[in-house]
């Protein structure tokens, strides 16, 4: 079945970095866009950024120039590197990935970003 881990959140201070992974099974990685939602306590799940199958990407204004999203299609695995980080990035975040059809998620990782 489809698998979808995430790993890489933390606690990090203001203006620091983390860089998120997403591990897939399951599916032919390489033809499937990949997302990255986050969810902050209280609030919708939001979208973050989103890469295609052929490494096209696209960025929420509030995350523009400090976010890259990248996939390595040999290791299955899509990753966000967040720089610059403020506390308003302390949320859940969540790889997806689907067809149109179904969607499928991660079990999310936290990201705190706290002095």
């Amino acid at each position: 079945q489809v698998q979808l881990v995430e790993s890489g959140g933390g606690l990090v201070q203001p203006g620091g970095s983390l860089r998120l992974s997403c591990a897939a099974s399951g599916i032919i990685f390489s033809i499937y866009a990949m997302t990255w939602y986050r969810q902050a306590p209280g609030k919708q799940r939001e979208l973050v950024a989103t890469i295609s199958s052929g490494g096209s990407t696209n960025y929420a204004d509030s995350v523009k120039g400090r976010f890259t999203i990248s996939r390595d299609n040999a290791q299955n695995t899509v990753y966000l590197q967040m720089n610059n980080l403020k506390t308003e990035d302390t949320a859940v975040y969540y790889c997806k990935t689907g067809n149109g059809v179904r969607w499928y998620w991660g079990q999310g990782t936290q990201v705190t970003v706290s002095s």
